[in-house]
């Protein structure tokens, strides 16, 4: 396709419209921080960027061919939306819950998160079997699920904006002023965090298998598209699978965290990632795509749970969550941008999504070698005490 005076393979310029509104997450949450923690009102700009999704998301009900950079930065204004809202988001957990049931209540949320897409992707396949073979009723049954999300993205975020504490405005005063203060307290996060081996360890670590992990779940569906040509009402089964799955691998992962320990169980996802990434370069059948999508559900579940969990954990006392979840999410974010960026790029030179699937391996492997690193040091730290 053509965009900007430029020709790019389709999905190659999606993956960078998504990455470029990473990027622009990147930059801003540490300032959409210091701002929430100055005026303590986290949740209101959790609030906002949720709107933001909401409304990016129902906009795309206009999207059509006639329309596509339209539905381009509607497309990166809702991953900005979601995305930068989970900086407010995560930092909630170690505010209304103890140490000890971090791992538990994590799962909890990404498994209602699940159920609740669920949910609604069933509702878009309704509409897409009730449309039938008639090709403009599947385009527009299609469109009425982009307004439908957005709806019920605003609708259900009701129950966390009523339920959740307001944050407390800091006792400390802003070293620095609010536009670049955000800036100063990820410095100060890292002047901390360079004296604690183990969480600077995890967090590289998370670095890394973040840039395999992320992509995969952000091209998955593409992939299905793009190689084995799966019409719509078998993609949104596919997503279905992917969502059950994921509520069950969020779970399962906290149960055997409990058992065997968290860097131990991201040991093991990781290394079930690289089989992900390994199979998905030879999979040539839509029943191989199915069962690829009930591994990367179970994975991608159990990694985004422990891994939240597992950083909160490490994180020092402190009231100051926020800027610690920020440096968690630009960590993050930043991981998302080069995966995208590299999936993209390899894409773009060799015409195939398999051999960015392929080289998305490197990763995992630059993880897995930190989280081995991780373990060691956690265990001398331990035999130290």
């Amino acid at each position: 396709m053509r965009f900007l005076g430029r020709n790019f393979v389709n999905t190659e310029i999606k993956d960078y419209v998504l990455a470029t509104g990473f990027l622009i997450i990147a930059f801003f949450s540490p300032i959409l921080s210091s701002m929430a923690d100055y005026k303590g009102n986290k949740k209101n700009f959790m609030r906002f960027f949720c709107y933001l999704g909401a409304a990016s998301c129902s906009l795309l009900f206009f999207f059509d061919k006639d329309h596509v950079t339209l539905g381009l930065f509607c497309f990166m204004f809702a991953g900005i939306g979601f995305y930068g809202s989970q900086v407010f988001y995560n930092s909630y957990l170690p505010d209304i819950t103890d140490e000890a049931d971090r791992d538990r209540v994590s799962a909890k949320g990404y498994t209602f998160g699940y159920i609740g897409s669920v949910i609604m992707q069933m509702i878009g396949f309704g509409l897409v079997i009730f449309a039938g073979d008639n090709s403009d009723k599947a385009q527009l049954a299609l469109k009425i699920t982009f307004l439908l999300v957005g709806i019920w993205w605003v609708g259900w975020a009701q129950i966390p904006f009523k339920r959740l504490p307001i944050s407390s405005q800091k006792d400390r005063q802003t070293k620095k002023n609010v536009l670049s203060n955000g800036f100063h307290e990820l410095k100060l996060v890292w002047d901390q965090m360079i004296h604690m081996p183990v969480l600077k360890r995890f967090l590289t670590a998370f670095f890394f298998y973040s840039m395999g992990v992320q992509t995969v779940m952000l091209v998955a569906i593409d992939f299905g598209i793009k190689i084995l040509k799966l019409p719509n009402d078998r993609l949104i089964i596919t997503a279905v699978i992917i969502q059950l799955v994921a509520i069950a691998g969020a779970l399962g992962m906290s149960r055997l965290s409990e058992k065997f320990g968290n860097i131990r169980i991201l040991i093991l996802t990781v290394l079930l990632w690289i089989g992900v990434c390994i199979t998905g370069y030879f999979i040539t059948t839509e029943l191989h795509f199915y069962i690829l999508a009930s591994l990367v559900g179970m994975v991608m579940g159990g990694i985004q749970s422990l891994s939240r969990s597992t950083y909160s954990k490490l994180m020092p006392v402190t009231k100051d969550t926020t800027s610690f979840f920020s440096f968690y999410d630009v960590t993050e974010k930043l991981a998302i941008v080069i995966g995208l960026f590299s999936f993209g790029i390899i894409e773009g030179i060799t015409g195939s999504m398999r051999n960015s699937i392929l080289a998305l391996i490197v990763f995992f492997i630059l993880g897995l070698i930190m989280l081995l690193f991780t373990s060691a040091t956690q265990k001398n730290h331990k035999l130290a005490a």
